[in-house]
Protein backbone atom coordinates (compact mmCIF):
# COMPACT_ATOMS: atom_id res chain seq x y z
CA UNK A 1 0.00 0.00 0.00
CA UNK A 2 1.35 3.39 -0.98
CA UNK A 3 1.17 6.08 1.67
CA UNK A 4 1.83 9.78 1.15
CA UNK A 5 3.22 12.07 3.80
CA UNK A 6 1.45 15.07 2.30
CA UNK A 7 -1.36 15.39 -0.27
CA UNK A 8 -2.79 18.70 -1.46
CA UNK A 9 -6.36 18.99 -2.70
CA UNK A 10 -7.08 22.12 -4.73
CA UNK A 11 -10.81 22.71 -4.47
CA UNK A 12 -12.53 21.12 -1.47
CA UNK A 13 -16.08 20.78 -2.76
CA UNK A 14 -17.95 17.49 -2.94
CA UNK A 15 -15.25 15.58 -4.84
CA UNK A 16 -12.22 17.20 -3.20
CA UNK A 17 -13.58 16.80 0.32
CA UNK A 18 -14.60 13.20 -0.42
CA UNK A 19 -11.02 12.47 -1.53
CA UNK A 20 -9.75 13.99 1.70
CA UNK A 21 -12.14 11.93 3.82
CA UNK A 22 -11.16 8.76 1.96
CA UNK A 23 -7.44 9.45 2.37
CA UNK A 24 -7.78 10.09 6.09
CA UNK A 25 -10.19 7.24 6.82
CA UNK A 26 -7.93 4.77 5.01
CA UNK A 27 -4.74 6.13 6.57
CA UNK A 28 -3.21 6.94 3.19
CA UNK A 29 -1.86 10.40 4.02
CA UNK A 30 -0.32 11.98 7.11
CA UNK A 31 -1.27 15.50 6.06
CA UNK A 32 -4.07 16.59 3.71
CA UNK A 33 -3.90 20.25 2.75
CA UNK A 34 -6.96 21.94 1.31
CA UNK A 35 -6.52 24.88 -1.05
CA UNK A 36 -9.42 27.11 -2.03
CA UNK A 37 -10.62 30.64 -2.62
CA UNK A 38 -13.37 30.80 0.00
CA UNK A 39 -12.47 30.67 3.67
CA UNK A 40 -16.00 29.51 4.47
CA UNK A 41 -15.68 26.41 2.25
CA UNK A 42 -12.24 25.62 3.63
CA UNK A 43 -13.61 25.92 7.17
CA UNK A 44 -16.41 23.46 6.37
CA UNK A 45 -13.87 21.01 4.94
CA UNK A 46 -11.84 21.21 8.17
CA UNK A 47 -14.99 20.72 10.24
CA UNK A 48 -15.86 17.60 8.23
CA UNK A 49 -12.35 16.24 8.87
CA UNK A 50 -11.58 16.13 5.14
CA UNK A 51 -8.34 18.10 5.53
CA UNK A 52 -5.77 18.66 8.25
CA UNK A 53 -4.98 22.25 7.23
CA UNK A 54 -6.11 24.83 4.70
CA UNK A 55 -4.82 27.84 2.82
CA UNK A 56 -5.96 30.24 0.10
CA UNK A 57 -2.37 30.44 -1.20
CA UNK A 58 -1.77 27.78 -3.88
CA UNK A 59 2.03 28.00 -3.80
CA UNK A 60 2.04 27.56 -0.03
CA UNK A 61 -0.42 24.70 -0.20
CA UNK A 62 1.58 22.60 -2.66
CA UNK A 63 5.08 23.45 -1.43
CA UNK A 64 5.83 20.15 0.30
CA UNK A 65 3.28 17.79 -1.21
CA UNK A 66 4.04 14.55 -3.00
CA UNK A 67 0.63 14.38 -4.66
CA UNK A 68 -1.60 17.25 -5.79
CA UNK A 69 -5.19 16.66 -6.88
CA UNK A 70 -6.93 19.49 -8.76
CA UNK A 71 -10.67 19.39 -8.05
CA UNK A 72 -11.78 22.74 -9.45
CA UNK A 73 -14.28 23.37 -12.27
CA UNK A 74 -12.93 22.13 -15.62
CA UNK A 75 -12.19 25.59 -17.06
CA UNK A 76 -9.74 26.24 -14.19
CA UNK A 77 -7.96 22.89 -13.93
CA UNK A 78 -5.19 23.43 -16.49
CA UNK A 79 -4.19 26.81 -15.06
CA UNK A 80 -4.11 25.48 -11.50
CA UNK A 81 -2.05 22.45 -12.56
CA UNK A 82 0.51 24.62 -14.35
CA UNK A 83 0.73 27.06 -11.43
CA UNK A 84 1.05 24.21 -8.91
CA UNK A 85 3.94 22.72 -10.89
CA UNK A 86 5.96 25.91 -10.30
CA UNK A 87 5.88 25.63 -6.50
CA UNK A 88 5.63 21.92 -5.69
CA UNK A 89 8.63 19.55 -5.31
CA UNK A 90 10.13 18.30 -8.58
CA UNK A 91 9.26 14.74 -7.54
CA UNK A 92 5.57 15.55 -7.10
CA UNK A 93 2.75 14.14 -9.21
CA UNK A 94 -0.23 16.28 -10.20
CA UNK A 95 -3.57 14.83 -11.24
CA UNK A 96 -7.11 16.14 -11.56
CA UNK A 97 -10.74 14.99 -11.44
CA UNK A 98 -12.11 16.85 -14.46
CA UNK A 99 -14.85 15.18 -16.47
CA UNK A 100 -13.24 16.37 -19.71
CA UNK A 101 -9.66 15.46 -20.49
CA UNK A 102 -8.43 16.22 -24.03
CA UNK A 103 -8.04 19.99 -23.70
CA UNK A 104 -6.80 19.86 -20.09
CA UNK A 105 -4.09 17.31 -20.89
CA UNK A 106 -3.07 19.18 -24.05
CA UNK A 107 -2.63 22.51 -22.26
CA UNK A 108 -0.80 21.12 -19.21
CA UNK A 109 1.48 18.86 -21.27
CA UNK A 110 2.44 21.78 -23.51
CA UNK A 111 3.19 24.06 -20.56
CA UNK A 112 5.25 21.50 -18.66
CA UNK A 113 7.07 20.44 -21.82
CA UNK A 114 8.20 24.06 -22.39
CA UNK A 115 9.61 24.32 -18.87
CA UNK A 116 12.57 22.59 -17.25
CA UNK A 117 10.26 21.40 -14.46
CA UNK A 118 10.29 17.64 -13.82
CA UNK A 119 6.87 17.60 -12.16
CA UNK A 120 4.61 14.94 -13.71
CA UNK A 121 0.98 15.50 -14.66
CA UNK A 122 -1.45 12.62 -15.19
CA UNK A 123 -5.07 13.31 -16.11
CA UNK A 124 -7.78 11.34 -14.33
CA UNK A 125 -11.53 11.32 -13.81
CA UNK A 126 -13.46 9.45 -11.11
CA UNK A 127 -16.90 8.49 -12.44
CA UNK A 128 -18.55 9.43 -9.16
CA UNK A 129 -20.44 12.39 -7.85
CA UNK A 130 -23.83 13.80 -6.98
CA UNK A 131 -26.18 16.58 -7.92
CA UNK A 132 -25.35 17.96 -4.44
CA UNK A 133 -22.35 20.21 -3.99
CA UNK A 134 -19.96 21.30 -1.27
CA UNK A 135 -17.97 19.58 1.49
CA UNK A 136 -21.10 19.14 3.62
CA UNK A 137 -22.16 16.32 1.26
CA UNK A 138 -18.74 14.65 1.00
CA UNK A 139 -18.53 10.89 1.52
CA UNK A 140 -15.45 8.81 2.32
CA UNK A 141 -16.86 5.91 0.27
CA UNK A 142 -17.87 8.01 -2.75
CA UNK A 143 -15.32 6.28 -4.99
CA UNK A 144 -15.77 2.74 -3.70
CA UNK A 145 -16.72 0.41 -6.54
CA UNK A 146 -16.83 3.28 -9.04
CA UNK A 147 -14.74 3.55 -12.19
CA UNK A 148 -11.83 5.98 -12.21
CA UNK A 149 -10.38 6.72 -15.63
CA UNK A 150 -6.67 7.55 -15.89
CA UNK A 151 -5.71 9.32 -19.13
CA UNK A 152 -1.96 9.43 -19.75
CA UNK A 153 -0.72 11.00 -22.97
CA UNK A 154 2.36 10.22 -25.06
CA UNK A 155 4.31 12.66 -22.86
CA UNK A 156 3.19 11.16 -19.53
CA UNK A 157 5.75 9.63 -17.19
CA UNK A 158 4.78 5.96 -16.86
CA UNK A 159 5.81 5.72 -13.20
CA UNK A 160 3.60 8.72 -12.44
CA UNK A 161 0.69 7.14 -14.34
CA UNK A 162 1.02 3.97 -12.26
CA UNK A 163 1.11 6.04 -9.07
CA UNK A 164 -2.15 7.78 -9.99
CA UNK A 165 -3.71 4.40 -10.80
CA UNK A 166 -2.68 3.13 -7.36
CA UNK A 167 -4.10 6.27 -5.79
CA UNK A 168 -7.58 5.64 -7.18
CA UNK A 169 -7.42 1.91 -6.45
CA UNK A 170 -6.60 2.65 -2.82
CA UNK A 171 -9.65 4.91 -2.65
CA UNK A 172 -11.72 1.89 -3.75
CA UNK A 173 -12.10 2.62 -7.45
CA UNK A 174 -11.92 0.27 -10.40
CA UNK A 175 -9.29 1.87 -12.63
CA UNK A 176 -9.53 2.05 -16.42
CA UNK A 177 -6.77 3.55 -18.59
CA UNK A 178 -7.82 5.45 -21.73
CA UNK A 179 -6.42 8.10 -24.01
CA UNK A 180 -7.79 11.62 -23.37
CA UNK A 181 -9.56 11.54 -26.75
CA UNK A 182 -11.23 8.17 -26.11
CA UNK A 183 -12.23 9.32 -22.63
CA UNK A 184 -14.00 12.41 -23.91
CA UNK A 185 -15.85 10.44 -26.58
CA UNK A 186 -17.04 7.87 -24.03
CA UNK A 187 -18.10 10.28 -21.29
CA UNK A 188 -20.00 12.36 -23.84
CA UNK A 189 -22.33 9.39 -24.28
CA UNK A 190 -22.36 7.99 -20.75
CA UNK A 191 -22.25 11.15 -18.61
CA UNK A 192 -22.64 14.41 -20.49
CA UNK A 193 -25.58 13.42 -22.70
CA UNK A 194 -27.63 12.12 -19.75
CA UNK A 195 -27.27 15.50 -18.06
CA UNK A 196 -28.25 17.34 -21.22
CA UNK A 197 -31.30 15.09 -21.69
CA UNK A 198 -32.35 15.34 -18.02
CA UNK A 199 -32.07 19.12 -18.13
CA UNK A 200 -34.03 19.27 -21.39
CA UNK A 201 -36.82 17.10 -20.00
CA UNK A 202 -37.03 19.12 -16.80
CA UNK A 203 -37.08 22.42 -18.72
CA UNK A 204 -39.72 21.14 -21.18
CA UNK A 205 -42.16 20.06 -18.46
CA UNK A 206 -44.88 22.70 -17.93
CA UNK A 207 -45.01 24.08 -14.39
CA UNK A 208 -48.69 23.19 -14.18
CA UNK A 209 -47.86 19.48 -14.56
CA UNK A 210 -45.24 19.34 -11.80
CA UNK A 211 -47.88 18.68 -9.15
CA UNK A 212 -48.14 15.17 -10.59
CA UNK A 213 -44.38 14.53 -10.67
CA UNK A 214 -43.50 11.23 -9.02
CA UNK A 215 -40.68 8.70 -9.11
CA UNK A 216 -40.41 8.39 -12.91
CA UNK A 217 -39.99 12.11 -13.55
CA UNK A 218 -37.95 12.68 -10.39
CA UNK A 219 -35.55 9.78 -11.07
CA UNK A 220 -35.08 10.76 -14.71
CA UNK A 221 -34.43 14.45 -13.98
CA UNK A 222 -32.47 14.11 -10.70
CA UNK A 223 -29.13 15.08 -12.23
CA UNK A 224 -30.65 18.23 -13.72
CA UNK A 225 -30.27 19.67 -10.20
CA UNK A 226 -26.49 19.84 -10.72
CA UNK A 227 -24.67 23.17 -10.74
CA UNK A 228 -25.61 24.87 -14.08
CA UNK A 229 -22.33 26.81 -14.34
CA UNK A 230 -20.27 23.67 -13.77
CA UNK A 231 -22.23 21.82 -16.45
CA UNK A 232 -22.00 24.72 -18.89
CA UNK A 233 -18.23 24.39 -18.66
CA UNK A 234 -18.31 20.62 -19.12
CA UNK A 235 -20.61 20.72 -22.16
CA UNK A 236 -18.56 23.46 -23.82
CA UNK A 237 -15.21 21.77 -23.08
CA UNK A 238 -16.46 18.53 -24.64
CA UNK A 239 -18.60 20.16 -27.32
CA UNK A 240 -17.43 17.91 -30.17
CA UNK A 241 -18.07 14.70 -28.26
CA UNK A 242 -21.47 15.85 -26.99
CA UNK A 243 -22.57 16.89 -30.49
CA UNK A 244 -21.69 13.45 -31.87
CA UNK A 245 -23.65 11.76 -29.07
CA UNK A 246 -26.52 14.19 -29.62
CA UNK A 247 -26.64 13.17 -33.31
CA UNK A 248 -27.11 9.52 -32.30
CA UNK A 249 -29.71 10.40 -29.67
CA UNK A 250 -31.70 12.54 -32.10
CA UNK A 251 -31.85 9.64 -34.58
CA UNK A 252 -33.32 7.32 -31.93
CA UNK A 253 -35.75 10.03 -30.80
CA UNK A 254 -36.79 10.60 -34.42
CA UNK A 255 -37.44 6.86 -34.79
CA UNK A 256 -39.75 6.99 -31.77
CA UNK A 257 -41.57 9.99 -33.26
CA UNK A 258 -42.07 8.33 -36.67
CA UNK A 259 -43.28 5.13 -35.05
CA UNK A 260 -45.81 7.04 -32.96
CA UNK A 261 -47.00 9.13 -35.93
CA UNK A 262 -47.53 5.95 -37.98
CA UNK A 263 -48.97 3.97 -35.07
CA UNK A 264 -46.18 1.44 -35.73
CA UNK A 265 -46.55 -0.52 -32.51
CA UNK A 266 -44.00 -3.14 -33.54
CA UNK A 267 -41.34 -0.45 -33.99
CA UNK A 268 -42.28 1.18 -30.69
CA UNK A 269 -41.89 -2.17 -28.94
CA UNK A 270 -38.56 -2.77 -30.68
CA UNK A 271 -37.19 0.58 -29.52
CA UNK A 272 -38.42 0.07 -25.97
CA UNK A 273 -36.89 -3.41 -25.85
CA UNK A 274 -33.56 -2.06 -27.12
CA UNK A 275 -33.52 0.50 -24.32
CA UNK A 276 -34.46 -2.08 -21.71
CA UNK A 277 -31.78 -4.50 -22.91
CA UNK A 278 -29.08 -1.82 -22.72
CA UNK A 279 -30.14 -0.72 -19.22
CA UNK A 280 -30.58 -4.29 -17.90
CA UNK A 281 -27.12 -5.30 -19.16
CA UNK A 282 -25.59 -3.34 -16.26
CA UNK A 283 -27.34 -5.57 -13.75
CA UNK A 284 -28.24 -2.78 -11.31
Amino acid sequence: MQRWESVTIVGVGLIGASIGLALRERGLAEFVIGVGRRSSTLRKARQRGAVTSTTTDLSRGVRGSQLIVICTPVEEIAAFAVDAAVSCPSSAVITDVGSTKLEIVRVVDAALNRSSNEVAFVGSHPMAGSEKTGPAHAQADLFKGRVAVVTPSKLTNEAAARQVERFWKQLGSNVVRMSPKDHDRSVAAISHMPHLVASSLAAATPDAELQLASTGWLDTTRIASGDPELWRQILVENRAGVLKSLDKFEKVLASFRRALERDDQQKILQLLEAGKQSRDSLGN
